[in-house]
C-alpha cells in the first residue's frame, strides 16, 4: 500500500470550484495528498496548488495563447495544448481526477491519455454516457456518468463526485505493484474468425513468452501499437490486420493512417499477416450504408454485419500493408496464408472466393521491396490450420533466437 499518494484534482475552479473542492476533500478523508489543477481559461483568482496561469505557461506559444483568446472554442482548444504538456512531466502522480461537461473532459482526456499505463485515470464527466472513444482512446481511462450537470451539490452530484473521489483515492492507495517481467511480451492481434489461429501460437509461446493479445476493433490495434511505442512489448505477431479493410472503406473498427507506425519507430522484429482483410465490419444490417447494401453481406450477430471485400478492395489493403512493411527497418516476416484469411473464408465457407483472395496476395507480391530484414513467406495453408501456425512461429523464432 502506498501510504501518501498524490491525487491531481484538475478542473475548471472558476466555474465547478465548489464541486472540484469536494472532490479534493473526499480525497483527502481518504488519506491521501491532493493537488489541486486550474485549467480555467479566463480568470479566475481560484486557490489552488497550480493555477490556470502556471498551465498555461506551458503552451508553446505561452500563456497568451491561452488566456487572452477572442472565443471560448480556441481558449479551451490551447489548455488542452498546454495541460498536455504539463501533466506528463510530472513525476509524483499518484492518480488523476478530472470532473466536469464538455470542456473540461476535452481538456484534461488528452493529457491524461499521454500518462503511462496503469496511472488511476478517472474522469467525471456529462458525456460519459455516449461515445467516449474520443476521450479514452487507446489507454486505461475510466469516465463515470455525472447523471446530472456539475452545476453545484446536490444529492446526486455529492453522491457521484464522492464515489469517483474514493475510487480514485483507493486505486492511488492500492495500486498494484509493476510485476517482475520474467518472460519477453509478444503482442498479438486477433478477431473471432483468427481465434483459433492465436490460441495455436498462444499454447506454443506461452512457457516462454509473456502473450497479450489484442482484439482487432480498431481501438485495440491503437492499444497494441500505444504499448509497441513505450516499450512494453519487445516483439509482436500482427496476424489480424483487418482494422486496415475497415479504415480503407468506411467500416465501424478502423485503425488510424498510423497503423503499423509504432513498428517502424520502434524497429521491433515481427511477423504479420493479412487475418480478417477480408470483411468489412458494419453494425446492424440497417447500418450498412445504401451503397454496399447489395454486396455478399453476413450477419455475424444482431449487431454485426461483415461485408466480403472484392479483388479490387483487397488489392488496395495489400498495397496499402506492404507499403508500411516496406518502411520497417526492424526483422519482419509477412506471412500468406493462401488457402483463405479467415474462418469465413475457407472453401465452403460464406466469404469463400478465390479471385479475391489471389488479388490480396498479387497486389502484396507486386508491392513487396526486398530487403535483409524483410522476408515475404507463402504457406499453402488456411489461416487457422496448424500448417500455418507452425510456419509463423519458424518465422517468429528465426528472428528471436
Amino acid at each position: 500500500m502506498n501510504p501518501s499518494p498524490i491525487v491531481y484534482v484538475i478542473g475548471t475552479f472558476d466555474t465547478k470550484g465548489e464541486e472540484l473542492s469536494y472532490a479534493a476533500e473526499r480525497v483527502s478523508a481518504c488519506g491521501c495528498k491532493v493537488r489541486t489543477i486550474d485549467i480555467s481559461t479566463g480568470v479566475s483568482g481560484a486557490k489552488v496548488d497550480v493555477s490556470n496561469e502556471a498551465i498555461a505557461d506551458c503552451h508553446p506559444s505561452g500563456r497568451d495563447a491561452v488566456l487572452k483568446q477572442n472565443d471560448r472554442g480556441s481558449a479551451v482548444k490551447a489548455m488542452a495544448e498546454a495541460f498536455a504538456v504539463f501533466l506528463p512531466q510530472q513525476k509524483d502522480i499518484g492518480a488523476v481526477l478530472g470532473l466536469g461537461g464538455s470542456g473540461n473532459t476535452s481538456m484534461v482526456a488528452g493529457a491524461m491519455q499521454a500518462l503511462p499505463f496503469g496511472v488511476p485515470k478517472v474522469i467525471v464527466s456529462t458525456l460519459a454516457s455516449g461515445n467516449v472513444a474520443p476521450f479514452v482512446g487507446p489507454s486505461d481511462i475510466m469516465m463515470m456518468h455525472s447523471v446530472a450537470d456539475i452545476a453545484g451539490l446536490n444529492a446526486i452530484t455529492k453522491t457521484v463526485i464522492a464515489n469517483a473521489a474514493h475510487a480514485v483515492a483507493g486505486m492511488a492507495q492500492h495500486r498494484l505493484e509493476k510485476p517482475i517481467q520474467s518472460k519477453p511480451a509478444v503482442g498479438m492481434t486477433m478477431f473471432g474468425v483468427t481465434t483459433t489461429a492465436v490460441g495455436k501460437l498462444r499454447a506454443s509461446l506461452q512457457d516462454s513468452h509473456d502473450c497479450f493479445v489484442f482484439h482487432a476493433t480498431g481501438m485495440g490495434g491503437q492499444c497494441f501499437e500505444k504499448l509497441i511505442d513505450a516499450g512494453f512489448l519487445g516483439s509482436a505477431i500482427d496476424l489480424t490486420t483487418t482494422e486496415v479493410a475497415d479504415f480503407l472503406f468506411g467500416g465501424i473498427l478502423a485503425c488510424t493512417a498510423d497503423r503499423f507506425g509504432a513498428f517502424i519507430r520502434r524497429k521491433i522484429p515481427c511477423v504479420i499477416s493479412a487475418g480478417a482483410v477480408d470483411m468489412i465490419n458494419f453494425g446492424a444490417l440497417e447500418t450498412v450504408p445504401e451503397k454496399y447494401r447489395n454486396r455478399k453481406l453476413y450477419q455475424h450477430n444482431s449487431a454485426v454485419t461483415l461485408m466480403r471485400t472484392t479483388p479490387d478492395e483487397n488489392a488496395k489493403i495489400g498495397k496499402w500493408i506492404v507499403e508500411r512493411i516496406n518502411q520497417m527497418q526492424g526483422q519482419v516476416h509477412f506471412v500468406l496464408p493462401l488457402k483463405g484469411v479467415s474462418a469465413l473464408d475457407a472453401q465452403g465457407q460464406p466469404f469463400y472466393d478465390p479471385k479475391a483472395s489471389q488479388a490480396l496476395f498479387e497486389s502484396v507480391k507486386e508491392n513487396w521491396r526486398e530487403a535483409p530484414n524483410r522476408k515475404l513467406v507463402e504457406v499453402n495453408a488456411h489461416i487457422n490450420d496448424q500448417q500455418f501456425a507452425d510456419a509463423v512461429l519458424k518465422s517468429y523464432r528465426d528472428f528471436m533466437v
